[in-house]
């Protein structure tokens, strides 16, 4: 049965591989087994392939050996990302080139939902569709506002396993359509990969791995956008405040309104960017470098409040003070923001 599903695709998903199955029963067992060997195994009455390498009733010892399918993925546009929660639309072909005849393929996306797939072409040994979808792929905000993200597509088959059809990438057919172009950022990389994945034991006597291709886009942030668009404002927001430092120590309100309304501002510039990102376990580049702003404003309000605690006649020693060394160390303070 296996080898006319070989040269046949009209045949159904629904127990395409249990030509030469059988129920398991306890002779089926390997003898001198523990008895949590057995467990882990399963005792249930599932279907098995006594012959081959792999006992799933979804494996397929009588093709012969796996056939080696080399998949394609050029894909035309991207649309909708959203780096909240890494989610994205899709438009791309793909296909699939066996060296030998092959069951007709289940292909089915692991990471992605609302999927469609037109199939232009479906012989033995080649098939090539047409898709759309929407895919989700982590996010990666530690570098941000310079984040790299990956944009992943991966596929399987829903049937077969790594003894019917082993997925190799082609990266003479993997690539983006002429004019690609996503909002907000520029093209870092593309490229593919194969690797053998196994579920947690879903049944009993589910041993067989299945062969996954997945095709990864790497987009970069532009960082000209990213300079101006949050280095420029913190950066700036440091500076204003430190223009307090040559007011007179006796224009306390002045020189306070130098400090506390940058510290309005740099509270409020930097809940505007985090309400455009998730939630994260970590800091980003971008929430040290407002650390950085913190501590500075901090040490510039400081040395206005000295004022108010120290004899008149140290006025002008913390005055001159203050002036000499605040700038420098809010320099430090931001470096280390920057490059830490």
């Amino acid at each position: 049965m296996a080898s006319s599903q070989a040269t046949s695709d009209s045949d159904d998903v629904v127990n395409s591989t249990l030509g030469d199955a059988v129920i398991q029963g306890g002779t089926d067992l390997p003898s001198g087994m523990t008895p949590e060997q057995i467990d882990a195994i399963g005792t249930g009455k599932v279907p098995i392939h006594r012959a081959g390498k792999y006992r799933s009733p979804l494996a397929n010892p009588s093709l012969g050996g796996p056939a080696t399918v080399k998949v394609g993925f050029v894909i035309s546009e991207i649309r909708d990302y959203q780096i909240q929660d890494g989610s994205f639309s899709a438009e791309y072909f793909m296909s699939f080139t066996a060296d030998k005849p092959v069951p007709k393929l289940h292909p089915v996306f692991t990471n992605g939902h609302d999927t469609t797939c037109t199939a232009l072409v479906d012989v033995e040994t080649f098939r090539f569709y047409r898709c759309t979808g929407t895919f989700t792929s982590p996010v990666d905000l530690l570098d941000y506002p310079f984040d790299r993200q990956r944009l992943d597509i991966s596929v399987e088959d829903a049937v077969y396993g790594v003894d019917t059809l082993v997925f190799v990438a082609d990266p003479r057919r993997t690539s983006l359509d002429a004019g690609f172009r996503i909002s907000g950022y520029s093209v870092a990389s593309v490229g593919a990969n194969t690797f053998k994945h196994q579920y947690p034991s879903r049944f009993d006597a589910d041993d067989l791995y299945v062969s996954r291709y997945r095709f990864t886009l790497e987009l970069d942030r532009f960082a000209q956008s990213a300079a101006f668009g949050v280095y420029v404002p913190a950066f700036i927001i440091v500076l204003i405040s430190l223009i307090g430092l040559w007011v007179p120590a006796e224009e306390l309100e002045v020189r306070s309104n130098a400090g506390a309304p940058m510290l309005a501002a740099a509270v409020l510039f930097h809940y505007s960017l985090i309400q455009s990102l998730p939630a994260t376990g970590y800091l980003t580049h971008a929430d040290k470098l407002m650390l950085g702003v913190y501590v500075s404003l901090l040490m510039n309000m400081t040395t206005t409040w000295v004022f108010m605690i120290v004899e008149e006649e140290r006025i002008d020693f913390w005055f001159r003070f203050f002036r000499a060394w605040t700038p420098p160390a809010t320099v430090l303070v931001m470096a280390a923001s920057v490059w830490l």
